[in-house]
């Protein structure tokens, strides 16, 4: 079909929605007059929000599926993060969180939905676009106070039409209790069984203003311990050895190699050291939420709104270099008169005209290893007015603007210009030495985003007009404008350091504009027939028109057709499809091409997935494809040593990506039975289709298509890795950010719900089951036209990765929970199950069995008024994460399996 024609179907349909429904109007209400239009009176007719549609109604049942988590559910799990809770949702994969030392997020816990990426997921506040940070289009959702939350909706599918652009997994709505009364406190502790610990005071005061609004208060102090590989066994047991902290020393002009232990021993035979005790496992986090919401009626038809949020988070990561101490490398001049040098290796030394040239490996052990502290504060205020038009027509209109603002400083590196004179200025053969002189703090650079946005809406229905026989029509019309801009400055001196590579930003500030106009409708179409309590359909259309500062403008036009039958009080079915973009963000677009040494790939345990090894020297490559391109022979070189990976990584943006598109549909079914009562089940099929899709070609991927799957001559992937013409050897990797093929990803959302009371006389007062499962039931990436789609259901590793964030992709995971009330005690007994994976590299047979986490929560109301404690623990049965053979960082995948280990922790929470 015609890109003409597909849009002329989508008029067609959105005009024969808005027919179909004047038509029913004219020819069965006999005569009927419309009804009058009433006085617009506020509050008189409770307007009903539903995440998945702008449409406010008094009585209105969503096409979209979304799932919810309460505040109650929040409670037990005594949150203090959003992480704390997150990781339990099932419809969510690893994301970045507090385990991604080493990330460019630096400390940012971002959400994931279904394994499509960061960027794929919108991020809500109270239905409104939450701040984003750095260059990506993705949420630190460490600003949003749990405490304070009244629910998450998990919205499946996309929700462009509605919502707009980056809604292509689907929504994460994070509604806040802003009509809070009172005035609550509350402290909560939580500490693992084997060390680190999270702590956080809370008060929230909420009070009426007369009788025309109230305003609400939120005040939070959150702190996270540091918790270091050493103190997990399982982070150790596959260490990175980086040469000694005491040094490994071969005298040029004879020769002769010597060396130091960590000790202080004289020894012939080379040294390495294990830092990875020392590395950061779980990053600490300190952490200030201020928030204020308030509601005000200025007069009997205009209401005012607004929100204020402010969130300062500290965190201690590691560079995106790595962890690793300083490598003092390179031959330098002794001097023979320097007395620091010991007898014994003195007696080692060639010296020539009072120099000796040594060759010198040594760890600066003594700076400790690397770390980076990133400031991030971050603001969003919203002003608005709302009104009625009618008693049925309400109007809202807000402007909103937020800003996220990062400082970064690197601790533990050094001046690599220094080490010329600190070779005759202190021993460096041995450990201890004084480096002090070299040390030096690094400002990283500052990262600020900044986003305006202002919108106006007018919903509701036409019974001020007409009400069809089913009821009236629901509708919805908007406009809506956002610009975001990018200032990112990093520190030129970077590329005087050791280990730190210089950082290119951007040649001017990046930015962007959108400018949007939506509709919506929702026509009852029948209403009490036989097997027809209600059926009604949905269409919504949006047209964007985005330019940047990059790169040509652009405009979009996205859609949405829904339509929900009700049979009985016991049965409805649902159904959607939707077409979606996503406009490539700042990163993908802006930033310029740079580069760090191709060597970090092998030597920091974060980037490790994404190379390993030459094919061709390992044996697994194809023989004719590994001598077309010049490489050496198997077994001829070590591909995994650092020493002779000498070339560079080149990666950044691409000012001619182009935007993401695709469509999602879903079908579901919603049980209700009046003959079980208590008794609730969904279930949704979805379905999400991309093509254009952004991402990188990693090596691991180029490599294995260009030498093992595909091993033709004209595979364009084997231009994104280059070898040494003249030793053929593995030289650099072009990983820059492309329009890829497509991805697509269908499965099924179930959701079931049962209250009941107590059976056979037990004690107590009722009992509820939940059960959340998501179920994939085909996910495919396709990396390039010319290449077979990789099938990644069920599957970690790098390789089937869709952003290089979540490495982990089971084909079903579920949350189940069994609470038990009494008079005074809630008990809640949780499991959590993370589904069995297979390796996704090419020729493996590893997969990681299903995982189980058990978790044991209680909510106790002693006799005094207001009081509850929720004590509980997480992880009660010590589930160790597992440890493939292919793993990411600290021999697992501590994105997806908890690493904690079993932890304790209680909530105490005075209301009054």
């Amino acid at each position: 079909m015609t890109v003409t024609a597909c849009r002329m179907t989508r008029t067609t349909i959105y005009l024969a929605v808005l027919a179909l429904s004047h038509g029913i109007a004219q020819a069965q209400q006999h005569g009927v007059q419309p009804a009058p239009v009433a006085d617009a009176v506020p509050g008189e007719i409770q307007q009903v929000a539903v995440t998945g549609t702008r449409i406010r109604s008094a009585k209105l049942t969503s096409t979209s599926p979304v799932s919810q988590f309460t505040d109650a559910d929040i409670a037990l799990t005594r949150a203090i993060t959003v992480e704390d809770f997150s990781v339990k949702l099932p419809q969510l994969a690893g994301g970045v969180n507090g385990t991604s030392a080493g990330s460019d997020a630096f400390g940012a816990q971002t959400l994931d939905l279904r394994n499509l990426g960061q960027s794929r997921t919108l991020v809500l506040i109270n239905g409104t676009r939450a701040i984003p940070f750095g260059f990506r289009n993705a949420v630190d959702v460490n600003f949003i106070p749990a405490p304070l939350l009244k629910r998450v909706d998990v919205l499946t599918g996309g929700a462009a039409a509605v919502y707009g652009a980056d809604a292509i997994a689907g929504v994460v709505n994070f509604v806040i209790n802003d009509k809070f009364q009172g005035l609550q406190t509350s402290a909560n502790y939580r500490r693992a069984a084997d060390g680190g610990a999270q702590k956080g005071v809370n008060a929230t005061g909420g009070m009426a203003l007369g009788d025309k609004g109230s305003i609400v208060g939120y005040l939070e102090v959150t702190e996270r311990d540091r918790v270091l590989a050493g103190d997990r066994s399982f982070a150790g047991l596959k260490p990175t050895l980086r040469p000694g902290a005491g040094g490994n020393f071969v005298d040029v002009a004879s020769g002769r190699a010597f060396s130091y232990t960590d000790a202080g021993q004289f020894t012939s035979a080379k040294q390495s050291t294990d830092f990875t005790p020392g590395y950061t496992l779980v990053q600490p986090l300190k952490r200030v939420n201020a928030s204020t919401f308030f509601s005000y009626e200025l007069s009997d038809a205009v209401e005012a709104y607004g929100r204020l949020m402010y969130s300062r988070v500290n965190t201690v990561g590691a560079p995106t270099t790595g962890q690793a101490p300083a490598l003092l490398s390179g031959v330098f001049s002794i001097n023979q008169n320097n007395t620091s040098i010991p007898a014994a290796v003195r007696n080692e030394l060639t010296f020539v005209g009072g120099v000796a040239r040594v060759q010198v490996d040594r760890s600066l052990g003594e700076l400790g290893v690397i770390t980076i502290d990133n400031e991030r504060d971050t603001y969003q205020v919203q002003l608005g007015a709302r009104g009625a038009v009618t008693r049925n027509i309400n109007w809202d209109v807000y402007v909103q603007s937020g800003r996220s603002a990062e400082s970064l400083v690197v601790h533990g590196d050094a001046l690599k210009s220094g080490g010329a004179a600190l070779v005759n200025r202190t021993n460096i053969f041995g450990p201890g030495a004084d480096v002090s002189s070299i040390a030096q703090d690094f400002d990283y650079g500052d990262r600020v985003r900044k986003q305006f946005v202002s919108a106006a809406t007018v919903s509701g229905d036409s019974s001020d007009a007409f009400k069809l026989p089913a009821g009236p029509v629901g509708f919805a019309l908007g406009v809506e404008a956002r610009r975001e801009t990018g200032d990112f400055a990093y520190n030129p001196a970077l590329a005087l350091s050791f280990n730190q590579a210089a950082v290119s930003a951007p040649t001017a500030p990046p930015s962007f504009r959108a400018k949007e106009i939506y509709a919506e409708v929702l026509v009852p179409i029948l209403a009490n027939q036989p097997l027809i309590q209600n059926l009604s359909l949905e269409g919504a259309v949006r047209r964007s028109f985005y330019s940047k500062s990059l790169g040509a403008d652009k405009a979009y036009t996205t859609d949405k057709v829904g339509a929900s039958w009700t049979v009985n009080d016991d049965l409805r079915l649902r159904a959607t499809k939707q077409s979606v973009i996503r406009e490539p963000n700042m990163g993908e677009y802006a930033n310029p091409v740079f580069s760090i040494p191709f060597n970090l790939l092998v030597t920091t345990a974060r980037l490790r997935p994404r190379y390993q090894g030459d094919p061709c020297a390992l044996g697994t490559g194809d023989a004719a494809q590994c001598k077309r391109f010049g490489a050496p022979a198997p077994g001829s070189y070590n591909s995994l040593d650092a020493a002779v990976l000498g070339g560079g990584y080149f990666f950044g943006g691409n000012p001619d990506i182009s935007a993401e598109k695709g469509d999602t549909r879903t079908v579901g079914i919603v049980l209700t039975p009046t003959f079980a009562k208590g008794l609730s089940l969904t279930v949704d099929y979805y379905s999400i289709k991309l093509k254009d899709a952004v991402g990188q070609v990693q090596p691991v991927d180029a490599l294995t298509s260009c030498y093992i799957t595909d091993p033709r001559a004209d595979n364009p992937l084997c231009q994104a890795v280059t070898r040494d013409p003249a030793t053929g050897r593995i030289k650099d990797a072009y990983p820059v950010d492309r329009n890829l093929a497509f991805i697509k990803q269908e499965g099924f959302d179930i959701d079931a719900s049962y209250k009941q009371n107590v059976p056979f006389g037990l004690p107590g007062k009722k009992i509820s089951w939940q059960y959340q499962a998501a179920l994939v039931k085909s996910y495919s990436i396709q990396k390039n036209p010319v290449l077979d789609p990789i099938d990644c259901k069920g599957r970690y590793g790098f390789r089937c990765s869709s952003d290089a964030v979540s490495l982990v992709a089971p084909a079903y995971r579920h949350r189940a929970s069994m609470a038990w009330d009494f008079d005074a005690v809630t008990a809640q007994l949780g499991w959590k199950r993370v589904g069995k994976v297979k390796d996704s590299t090419v020729g493996s047979t590893e997969s990681i069995g299903a995982q189980d986490y058990v978790d044991l929560n209680f909510s106790l109301r002693p006799s005094i008024a207001g009081l509850t404690v929720n004590v509980g623990i997480d992880n009660l049965f010590d589930k160790q994460p597992p440890m493939p053979a292919n793993a990411a960082i600290f021999n697992t995948y501590p994105d997806t399996y908890n690493v904690l280990g079993r932890s304790l922790g209680f909530t105490v929470t005075y209301k009054r």
